[in-house]
């Protein structure tokens, strides 16, 4: 089935502009902008255009690591808007973006993005649990997201599953060290992790190493399921909420075509200190959701949502080995059982 994630709109619905200059117009007032929750590498701007403020994200291979790993060359923020993907992304959305521009200097493999400042209403920085209207909120409209998008195949060149599944592998730590990187995620943190992983975590190894290597046999299963638009980086720095009840979700920077418990795990993933909800209770809130949205997803969630759990570690277990304490390891042999558990989804 051929299913364009464009549906009608042509290839470019929304401009893009030839240069920032142009993007922002001669009135445009420019300071830097850092964000404590970023770690990719990535140079952002405050900008003021008639009294309207502005955040302006710098797109570009040499400054941000994370579009090396996943090989970002095309700009995948830019794809989405100048194709109308993101004019698609229902109501109870703000993506923030209004504007982009292609980097002069490199036409294709770099360029900028103007969002609405809206960092006043992001989750405030920190470990405070999600309130639960905001949670519930955020899981409900990941549903409407899904939903909206369900069974369409990515024809405009997003982010491959694939690749999604083993771009934080172990071979990251030596393709950034050797171009001189000095990111600590990539160069440090991950290599570190990945060498605990076996050690504190065996079993789950056991499945996850091989699959890092050779992901063919979990996206083969995956595919056997539901697909879907995924936004890819549903965690709290991305996250807010207006008073009118709509969900901020920026950083667009690995959306795709992917299975929609892609999303949910990486939610229960990257926000497990801050979930108002158990684990297993915010799954279930989601696929009742997923249910009240119209979606039956009797015939597939237990083996979707159990390969989508593996999958996670593959992205995230060496986060999960890099921590301290009884908390950390339980956290870690949570993730463990659902490794196991996904490995007995992946041998049927």
């Amino acid at each position: 089935m051929s299913i364009d994630l464009r549906h009608d709109p042509p290839a470019d619905a929304r401009p893009v502009a030839a240069s920032v200059a142009e993007l922002l117009g001669p009135e445009a007032v420019r300071e830097p902008f850092a964000s404590a929750d970023g770690k990719s590498g990535v140079t952002m701007e405050r900008v003021v255009i008639r009294g309207e403020r502005y955040i302006l994200k710098h797109l570009n291979l040499d400054d941000d690591w994370t579009m090396r790993a996943t090989g970002d060359l095309s700009c995948r923020p830019i794809t989405v808007w100048r194709t109308g993907v993101l004019d698609q992304v229902p109501a109870c959305f703000d993506h923030t973006v209004v504007g982009a521009a292609w980097d002069d200097r490199a036409r294709g493999q770099g360029g900028a993005l103007l969002m609405h400042d809206v960092s006043d209403a992001l989750l405030p920085e920190g470990d405070d649990t999600i309130p639960l209207g905001q949670h519930l909120a955020f899981l409900d409209h990941m549903a409407q997201l899904h939903v909206a998008f369900w069974g369409r195949r990515d024809t405009v060149d997003l982010f491959p599953l694939p690749v999604r599944l083993v771009f934080f592998g172990p071979r990251l730590g030596s393709t950034e060290r050797a171009r001189g990187s000095a990111d600590v995620v990539p160069t440090q943190l991950v290599p570190m992790g990945w060498e605990r992983f076996s050690e504190r975590a065996p079993r789950a190894a056991d499945v996850v190493l091989p699959l890092l290597d050779d992901p063919a046999p979990l996206v083969d299963a995956l595919s056997t399921t539901p697909q879907t638009l995924v936004h890819g980086d549903w965690k709290a720095g991305n996250l807010g909420h207006h008073p009118d009840g709509r969900t901020i979700l920026i950083d667009w920077a690995v959306p795709g075509v992917a299975p929609p418990c892609i999303d949910l795990a990486w939610y229960v993933c990257l926000n497990r200190s801050r979930l108002p909800q158990s684990k297993e209770a915010t799954l279930l809130t989601y696929r009742e959701a997923l249910e009240r949205h119209g979606i039956d997803t009797t015939p597939w969630w237990e083996r979707q949502s159990a390969l989508c759990l593996l999958s996670l570690l593959l992205m995230f277990g060496w986060e999960k080995a890099l921590g301290d304490g009884e908390e950390a390891t339980q956290e870690l042999a949570w993730w463990e059982a659902r490794a196991v558990e996904g490995a007995r989804e992946l041998a049927r």
